[in-house]
């Protein structure tokens, strides 16, 4: 009995104070064995997940999902996306038609706690806007009492609107359409006054999908927190814990200073301990996930770091021109804090 004691002892201290190397896990088995990450992303809303003429998907979330195979598979390439609405996307995850749900969908405690998923994190902090158009006369969301207001159906931009209207005690009705083309089209033949969704959104719309973008204006209230990000099923710690570093290795990257054009050069020379372990020259960061210790390299050679990623689909030089604003770093103003790989 002294001897097994002194066996499991023995054991404990290991894990607790050795270097624990992660199993692999039934998602991360079954991405490996397909070759592929099934990813799911929006139908198609400019910046964050839509197809372009060559069928290729851009946007903030496509390449979330190509973060995740570059850190598991070794290649950014090996995504298989699967567009889904908003009503269809937490069923596609639960039911294991999508390995990670990348869908500008926002971080809430009922999703976290009821809905047999979990978020790995926030890869854009986003809020609740209104878009009227210029005719409206309208200079404030505070001036929209009785309007007619256009809005997509199983979202929190449902709730927040009910909720705003009524702790101002404005009366409101809604148009509500499922799909996105149909309510813009709605909204442009004047079916609904107002269109409402997280500002990105609206700036994407205006960007992409209103045939006379200058007709419109966005009001300058903010009525919510969005955070959006990365979510995977309850259960597989293995699973989240790799989607989770892998947005957390981008913005280590970027506060580094490395990128997709000087990875190699910082492998190679760099002395800062920091960029050694993020880029496996020292430690088994990788390993301790259960992939490969390049994980991070591939993620910054191949998809880039936080803040290009950010600049490539939706900042100031793409036709969303979003500033980084709470999308910047925490150094630089903003709420992105990646955590450290140590």
């Amino acid at each position: 009995m002294r001897l097994k004691c002194l066996a499991l002892a023995g054991a404990v201290a290991f894990v607790l104070g050795g270097t624990h190397l992660a199993s692999a896990g039934p998602t991360l088995d079954a991405v490996k064995s397909r070759g592929a990450v099934k990813c799911g992303v929006n139908t198609g809303l400019a910046g964050f997940s839509l197809p372009d003429s060559q069928g290729k998907w851009t946007g903030i979330d496509a390449d979330g999902c190509r973060v995740v195979a570059a850190a598991v598979l070794g290649d950014a390439t090996k995504v298989q996306f699967v567009p889904l609405n908003a009503q269809q996307r937490f069923t596609a995850l639960q039911s294991g038609e999508v390995d990670i749900l990348y869908r500008n969908t926002t971080w809430t405690l009922t999703r976290d706690a009821s809905q047999g998923l979990e978020f790995a994190g926030v890869n854009f902090y986003d809020g609740q806007g209104f878009l009227v158009p210029n005719s409206l006369g309208v200079k404030s969301a505070l001036e929209l009492d009785g309007a007619t207001v256009c809005v997509q159906p199983g979202t929190t931009t449902e709730l927040n609107l009910a909720d705003y209207f009524r702790t101002h005690n404005m009366k409101l009705q809604t148009v509500v359409i499922e799909a996105l083309d149909q309510l813009l089209q709605a909204f442009e033949q004047g079916r609904c006054q107002v269109y409402t969704t997280d500002k990105s959104g609206l700036a994407a719309s205006l960007a992409n999908d209103l045939s006379n973008p200058g007709d419109y204006t966005i009001l300058p209230e903010t009525i919510s927190k969005e955070p959006l990000g990365p979510a995977v099923r309850r259960g597989d710690d293995e699973w989240f814990t790799i989607v989770k570093w892998s947005l957390y290795a981008q913005l280590e990257a970027e506060e580094a200073g490395i990128t997709s054009k000087n990875v190699d050069e910082q492998k190679a020379s760099s002395q800062s301990p920091t960029v050694q372990r993020l880029l496996g020259v020292q430690g088994d960061m990788g390993k301790q996930l259960g992939i490969d210790n390049a994980w991070a390299y591939n993620i910054v050679k191949q998809v880039g770091n936080y803040g290009e990623m950010y600049d490539r689909n939706v900042g100031p030089s793409t036709p969303l021109k979003l500033p980084r604003g709470q999308n910047a770093l925490w150094n630089a103003g903003g709420l992105m804090y990646g955590i450290p790989v140590r």
